[in-house]
């Protein structure tokens, strides 16, 4: 059983021996002289004001994750339209469409859902509880 599995192992030693090499070189090859100026942080050309940590709004992550999740429906999504005519032609073309309706629709529910919830909004009034 492990025998089938040779292959595997095999490729996995190699790219971790070539991996680890290929940084030893790079670390015996290039010029090693650290200063402040090399240790500070680069943003833009911009001289860093303030500490480096800082906390941003939970709203900040939100968007971003459902613009992830739009952008991976998108990717999807290209490759069925695609070749969505050879699927019309093969018979196939209304089940591409159905699952591609199914699964804009569930990524719509949830859009939706978050909207309604408030998450989409960039300002927030605190509610006062009775």
């Amino acid at each position: 059983m492990l025998i089938d599995f040779a292959n595997v192992f095999i490729f996995a030693a190699i790219a971790i021996v070539f991996v680890a090499v290929t940084l030893r070189i790079g670390k015996l090859i290039r010029p090693d002289n650290p200063n402040p100026i090399k240790r500070s942080v680069y943003e833009c050309g911009e001289i860093p004001v303030g500490p480096g940590f800082s906390q941003f709004n939970m709203r900040f992550y939100l968007i971003a994750f459902v613009f992830v999740i739009f952008d991976v429906e998108i990717a999807f999504m290209y490759p069925v339209t695609v070749i969505f005519r050879d699927l019309m032609q093969s018979g196939w073309g209304l089940l591409a469409l159905v699952e591609i309706a199914i699964f804009f629709i569930i990524l719509l529910v949830g859009f939706i859902y978050a909207w309604s919830q408030g998450g989409l909004d960039w300002v927030r009034t605190l509610s006062s509880e009775k």
